[in-house]
């Protein structure tokens, strides 16, 4: 692995994994980034995806075809926050939420507002969500 310097928030591989040709090493991030990075692997993981730890991630998949209520935001924005209240330690989450983007049909936008424990530092991840499947092009008949 590449050799980085130690961090007090953290250091692990980037996501994705992206590995050096020149010195034989995997790309590692630290500090903010490696929270960033952490948090967006905690959102994409589904709930079992991980065999040896079972509770990791979350449970939005099971949201995909039900309509955007006031109910459903509320749900994505608690299991969310609870996700990364159990799996996320270095954070403290201010705020969770949920909204449609006007821009693209069907996707849902997830912002985390959250402070970073050790320096106070505040920061903010928005996790594009898609509520609805892509439908791909019909090739020409």
């Amino acid at each position: 692995m590449a050799n980085v310097e130690n961090s007090f928030l953290g250091t692990g591989w980037s996501f994705p994994p992206t590995f050096m040709r020149t010195d034989y090493s995997v790309l590692m991030v630290k500090d903010e980034a490696d929270i960033r990075e952490s948090l967006w692997i905690l959102l994409s993981t589904l709930l079992g995806e991980r065999v040896m730890v079972p509770t990791y991630g979350t449970d939005l998949y099971r949201m995909v075809f039900r309509a955007l209520t006031t109910t459903l935001r509320t749900q994505i924005a608690d299991m969310v926050q609870q996700a990364v209240l159990y799996w996320e330690p270095r954070i403290t989450v201010e705020s969770v939420t949920v909204s449609p983007d006007g821009t693209l049909d069907g996707q849902v936008l997830i912002g985390i507002s959250y402070v970073i424990d050790k320096t106070n530092a505040r920061n903010n991840l928005v996790y594009p969500y898609y509520k609805q499947e892509m439908t791909l092009p019909q090739p020409p008949a």
